[in-house]
């Protein structure tokens, strides 16, 4: 009680405190780089990752890139290549006139090469940078490149993807954000009981969510799935502790005569629910840093701390904003839309058989679709960009002009002799899908000493510790064709050379799936374990939280099964993250009823009474709560054209539906099911010895 008088006391201080925090929170939100390569997050001790860092180490090549020219003539390509290689931070640029003049026909070249890099209506040439793929002076010569080559140009490769998606991420984010911000105020708007509250509670949890992204500088850079999600997220979760605390306001006001006693007990009585239920969403997000692909971490911390933030506003700077604009509150309260609840708990009580039934046919379906659609995710990052980026345009091209769809790079020891070489390139050229092996060997071939060639040709090539050779493929990237090519290359290079390395996007991808999928289990085991343990010492249960997560990992289920039987694919960190947060971010609304069913049976109210008491006080707070997730998410699911974040949104929104009716009607009829086991197994639940008469028909009423 003392925290929450001294909150109180010092209402003023700690409003002051808390906008003067804002402007350091936005340096720090302005100072926090953020990342768009999904690939940074694999583990480091992984081939293809260590690969990548011996490119840039040996060869001073990170990114690479290919430079589709259309009907450009040889003379005009040539000058197009002098001023891509006089861009910051391009190393090399590898064509035609890098072997040879360009006044030598091409037709000369051997067959290979020449149909590499050339088809009927376009010539290709290969870019490597000296930063890494998703740098920030890699994306800069990315937007120099495409802004001196012209409409002529395409560029495509992982970097010219990170590229358009931040571009695009750019201009969404702050639309998306005023979207979220526009329609969790509506909803709170249509079912609160005051017209102003609504953006007293905004202002709260901005400065929290503010905070929130400020201190993500510590962590030195961010996700961009982490900063599209983290504010909507963190508004839409701690919403539901700011109704709290104004509903037990109100409540102490009724009883207090003075207006500060009252937020005093208000504050208290919120501190002490509000920690409860906040460490079963926190438990959720922490679940994530569990993960080996390091954007579950990323997620994870920064959602975890932004509900922390959230509670400590609510207990701090909310209270503050309350006192200071109490007269105006008041003054615009208004009777809630939320009709009486009592007919409905009625209803459902009496026929709580029939949602058994449903529940349990239900359950299979569901259980079925989401094991389908985990199988049918997506990791190809390009399909999370419209069709008329420039980006997928410039893969287009690629597929269409020269029939390759993915690029892998080889890195081969320098002491493997050239002969070996050759015969490997020879053995993988006949793996199905591969169009070529391009290195030092197919450049000069056989008979031609390397001394011929100009210096920066074999320095592209070859170092002192390996050489580098390009393997061009027909397959998409993340396609179950591609990793199976990718498996039979490196069984190839193993046997001659054990310590060779195959790299590049397809590869780095392939690692990531067979990452994520072990971080799925993972991270739904770690988080179903510490939620379950959470609820068993909040309720003092053993059955209780089976109860409570049964009830939302079946709505888990349905919404993750949704998109087998809709026919759609979800991009792969989907089905990992909503899991989690789904089951954080709702299992509040079961916690809520179970308690005050606890409550009523403990009271001496018979299992149905004690039911009907709890859903019908339970149903305005759940409802509120889920239409403010659904609305905070929903409106960024419709409006965002990236699909990774339209899609993770449009499930949280459905999701917190799904959840809220599951809640509402399924979780009821389990409670009365179970009544006898739930007082056996749970702390102080002993059948009432004279227990209040049960008349489901005056519940009805």
């Amino acid at each position: 009680m003392r925290f929450s008088k001294a909150v109180v006391k010092y209402r003023v201080p700690i409003l002051i405190c808390a906008l003067l925090l804002m402007i350091p929170s936005v340096l720090g939100m302005a100072g926090t780089r953020v990342n768009y390569d999904m690939l940074n997050y694999l583990p480091e001790d992984m081939d293809t990752v260590i690969g990548q860092n011996e490119l840039l180490e040996d060869f001073n090549k990170g990114a690479f890139s290919f430079l589709i020219l259309e009907d450009m003539p040889a003379k005009d390509a040539a000058e197009l290549k002098a001023r891509v290689e006089q861009v910051d931070h391009v190393d090399t640029v590898l064509w035609y006139d890098s072997v040879m003049d360009i006044s030598v026909p091409m037709e000369l070249l051997p067959d290979t090469i020449y149909e590499a890099f050339n088809s009927e209506h376009a010539t290709m040439m290969a870019v490597f940078f000296d930063t890494s793929t998703s740098s920030d002076l890699t994306m800069d010569a990315i937007r120099e490149i495409r802004s001196a080559a012209g409409e002529q140009c395409f560029v495509s490769g992982m970097s010219a993807l990170v590229t358009d998606l931040k571009d695009l991420c750019e201009v969404e984010e702050p639309i998306y954000v005023g979207i979220a911000v526009a329609l969790a105020c509506g909803a709170m708007l249509l079912l609160l009981d005051s017209w102003l509250v609504p953006f007293v509670f905004l202002a709260s949890i901005g400065m929290m969510i503010l905070m929130n992204m400020g201190t993500n500088y510590f962590l030195g850079e961010i996700s961009y799935i982490t900063k599209a999600l983290s504010a909507v997220l963190q508004l839409a979760v701690t919403m539901d502790y700011s109704i709290f605390l104004w509903n037990s306001y109100n409540e102490q006001r009724r009883l207090c005569e003075d207006k500060n006693e009252a937020m005093a007990s208000a504050v208290q009585a919120t501190l002490t629910s509000v920690l409860g239920s906040s460490i079963t969403t926190v438990a959720g997000f922490i679940a994530l840093c569990f993960m080996s692909f390091a954007m579950g971490r990323d997620l994870g911390i920064v959602m975890a701390k932004g509900v922390l933030l959230g509670v400590l506003g609510c207990v701090t700077v909310l209270p503050a904003l309350i006192l200071v604009f109490d007269r105006p509150l008041q003054k615009t309260r208004h009777r809630s839309l939320i009709p009486n609840m009592g007919k409905l708990a009625g209803g459902v009580v009496k026929a709580f058989p029939v949602f058994i039934i449903i529940f349990a046919l239900v359950l299979p379906p569901a259980l079925y679709g989401y094991n389908r659609a985990n199988g049918e995710v997506y990791y190809d990052m390009g399909r999370c960009l419209p069709e008329d980026m420039e980006y997928v345009i410039a893969e287009g091209k690629l597929r269409d002009e020269f029939n390759v769809a993915s690029t892998h790079m080889l890195l081969v020891s320098a002491d493997v002799p050239a002969k070996d070489v050759r015969a490997m390139a020879r053995e993988m050229e006949q793996v199905d899908g591969v169009k070529y092996v391009l290195g030092m060997e197919s450049v000069v071939g056989s008979r031609v000493p390397e001394e011929f060639l100009p210096e920066s040709v074999t320095s592209m090539l070859k170092s002192d510790n390996w050489r580098l050779l390009l393997i061009n493929s027909e397959y998409k990237v993340a396609s179950d064709a591609v990793n199976a090519q990718i498996g039979r290359l490196n069984d190839i290079l193993k046997r001659y050379d054990q310590g060779g390395m195959l790299i590049g996007e397809a590869p780095c991808m392939k690692d990531m799936i067979q990452t994520t999928d072990h971080d799925f289990k993972m991270v739904n085991a770690v988080s179903i374990i510490a939620i379950f343990l959470i609820i068993a010492l909040v309720e003092k249960s053993f059955t209780l939280p089976f109860i409570l997560i049964a009830v939302i990992e079946a709505a888990i289920f349905v919404n993750l099964g949704l998109p087998h039987y809709l026919g759609q694919s979800l991009p792969f960190i989907a089905p990992i993250c909503i899991s989690t947060i789904q089951l954080g971010a709702t299992v509040d609304y079961a916690i809520l009823m179970t308690t005050r069913y606890k409550t009523e049976r403990i009271n001496g109210a018979d299992k149905k009474m004690a039911v009907h008491t709890a859903l019908s006080t339970s149903i305005p707070s759940i409802i509120v709560s889920g239409m403010g997730l659904f609305a905070a998410t929903f409106g960024v699911a419709v409006y965002s054209e990236i699909d990774i974040i339209s899609s993770m949104c449009m499930l949280m929104a459905r999701g917190a539906v799904i959840s809220m009716v599951s809640v509402i009607f399924t979780l009821p009829a389990l409670l009365l099911l179970c009544d006898k086991l739930i007082c056996a197994t749970t702390a102080g639940m002993k059948q009432p010895k004279h227990p209040k008469i049960s008349n489901v028909e005056v519940y009805a009423k």
